[in-house]
């Protein structure tokens, strides 16, 4: 199955009083994805790719940039990120942040590679960009996917938090793949954090552990 583009809905959380000292989540950081699985004793470890934060201080822009790794059963092209801080009003001292990953070539083999019935699909995703943005009234969430392959029964809308079963031929479900999974601090303080894809190995694939797709977070500005 493949799809030219899946773009989500924001999220946005507006303030309705004031920001406090100390959020739950960063003023803004971004990183386009890693993972840490295993199969047989053998483990399989990328560490967080291209990641940046927002400077709250200085107006400007942090970026981070990651080359193509490979891992057996993994490949992820290059990676990059940018976190913005805007002043938006001086007078007012009113700034902006923006929090963006981006990725390419995203290649999860290892379900594959599995024999017989037990053999899963070739999970791809061709381009993805998270972005997380931030302002004194809240904060707001959004990504995108596209070229995707592999994904058999995805829906053409995909909601908050939406759970997908990867399945082996024989119907055995291989990972559980979770979209845009959101997290609200509470008590709320108007921070945001979401996690484009998260791959969880479950028992009957012989693996074990996680693989993640593009995180962000950002708190409200000043």
């Amino acid at each position: 199955m493949r799809k030219s583009s899946i773009a989500g809905a924001v999220v946005a959380l507006t303030l309705a009083t004031a920001t406090p000292a100390f959020a739950g989540n960063p003023p803004g950081t971004a990183s386009a994805g890693s993972a840490d699985f295993a199969k047989a004793g053998q483990a399989y470890k990328v560490a967080p790719l291209a990641v940046c934060d927002v400077n709250p201080d200085a107006a400007g822009t942090v970026t981070g940039a990651s080359p193509a790794v490979s891992r057996t059963g993994l490949a992820i092209g290059d990676t990059s990120s940018t976190c913005t801080t805007e002043v938006v009003d001086p007078a007012q001292f009113l700034t902006k942040t923006t929090s963006v990953a981006k990725g390419a070539a995203f290649d999860l083999s290892a379900l594959a590679s599995l024999p017989g019935l037990k053999k899963g699909p070739r999970l791809k995703i061709g381009e993805w960009s998270i972005t997380c943005t931030a302002d004194e009234k809240g904060t707001s969430a959004g990504w995108e996917l596209k070229a995707m392959s592999g994904w058999t029964g995805l829906p053409k809308e995909i909601k908050p938090g939406y759970v997908h079963d990867v399945v082996a031929k024989d119907g055995t479900v291989l990972a559980k793949a979770k979209f845009t999974d959101t997290v609200f601090p509470e008590p709320n303080d108007g921070s945001i954090s979401m996690t484009l894809l998260k791959i969880t190995f479950e028992p009957s694939s012989g693996y074990t552990g996680t693989v993640t797709v593009g995180t962000v977070a950002c708190s409200p500005t000043p």
